[in-house]
């Protein structure tokens, strides 16, 4: 019983949801306290009524507005990844969880971080104006924006706003999506020379199966082989088809290194990590192996879509200022031992 109660007294106080006049909805408050005034030292009816049928007013407005905003539901949706300087796609999801009573004249809206009141401000940018939704019924809206720097960044809230009926207040909800994201390097298409100084090939062979030139193995045809693989010889003596398996070539596998820590110049450190990033981007998405070695930082090779989340989020998080003492660690702060050695090494100054 004290805990409803208590509960109660928080909603009548610090409400959730939070009105400010529009400039209507200023000149309608201004005249009802005029005509109020008038009315108490003059004594006329009229004054009496007309100030009566303005607070009713003021009164239906803020009823229904909050009947229009109660019960919406606000979920936001996120990009898998956000790099710096590129536009990324944003969406939230509005839904109208009520059973039975309809929203009208709702605004999605994203608010920026410009001083300002909570409701009304120029800090707000609408996003999505919903005219009309259904009970049960629920919409998506998306909307671009560009995050200019790498690293941990917080994003602006969302929230839901309303001027139903007569667009005297503005009644917004709380703001929600106020969280941090990860933001990676700006990735950029990798120039003809980095793409000559990427197609040598080394003698070397790594021990598995992939697209080299050496044997790895012979096995038994299966469908969908390639017939150019046929091993012609072998199936001749055994009177079955056989193909050859190929090793992969080393000369996939690369280092980059990070030179110097940058920290005495911030825009060659930027650019630094950009070119390391759409490198790292550019291999991984060639099936090639990748490791990243650098002042205080330490990813191992590795292959694959998960691995290049690796290398950019270590890029990302990449702190010139905490490295005095720091010492070569892994992504995830744990020493490992030194890795195997690779074919290619390429270097990426960052100042």
């Amino acid at each position: 019983m004290r805990a409803s109660v208590s509960r109660w007294w928080r909603r009548l106080f610090w409400p959730w949801r939070t009105t400010w006049p529009t400039r209507d909805g200023w000149w309608c408050v201004f005249a009802a306290v005029g005509l109020g005034v008038a009315a108490v030292n003059t004594g006329n009816n009229l004054a009496y009524l007309l100030c009566s049928m303005l607070l009713a007013l003021i009164v239906v407005s803020g009823v229904l507005s909050d009947q229009s905003i109660r019960g919406l539901h606000l979920a936001a949706v996120l990009p898998e990844k956000i790099y710096a300087g590129r536009p990324a796609l944003f969406g939230a999801t509005i839904a109208n969880r009520k059973r039975r009573l309809v929203s009208y004249s709702i605004s999605i809206e994203v608010v920026g971080s410009a001083p300002g009141p909570v409701v009304g401000s120029a800090a707000a940018k609408r996003v999505l104006y919903v005219p009309r939704l259904e009970a049960g019924a629920e919409r998506l809206c998306t909307w671009e924006a560009t995050l200019p720097t790498r690293g941990r960044r917080r994003l602006p809230g969302l929230r839901i706003t309303t001027r139903f009926p007569f667009g005297l207040f503005v009644k917004a909800g709380g703001v929600i999506l106020e969280s941090d994201v990860l933001v990676y390097p700006a990735v950029h298409p990798v120039s003809p020379d980095q793409l000559r100084q990427l197609g040598g090939a080394g003698d070397a062979a790594a021990r598995r199966r992939g697209r080299g030139h050496d044997l790895y193995n012979l096995r038994q045809y299966r469908p969908g082989d390639d017939p150019r693989l046929i091993h012609w010889r072998s199936s001749a003596k055994t009177q079955a088809l056989t193909v050859r398996e190929l090793e992969e070539d080393t000369a996939l596998d690369t280092r980059l290194v990070l030179e110097g820590t940058g920290a005495a110049d911030p825009a060659r450190l930027e650019q630094g990590l950009s070119e390391a990033a759409s490198l790292a981007a550019h291999l991984i998405r060639a099936e090639a192996g990748v490791e990243l070695v650098g002042p205080g930082v330490w990813v191992p090779l590795g292959r694959g879509r998960g691995h290049e989340s690796k290398l950019l989020t270590a890029l990302a998080l990449y702190d010139p200022g905490a490295l005095p003492g720091m010492g070569q660690r892994r992504v995830d702060g744990a020493a490992g031992p030194a890795v195997p050695a690779v074919v290619r090494e390429i270097r990426v100054a960052l100042g």
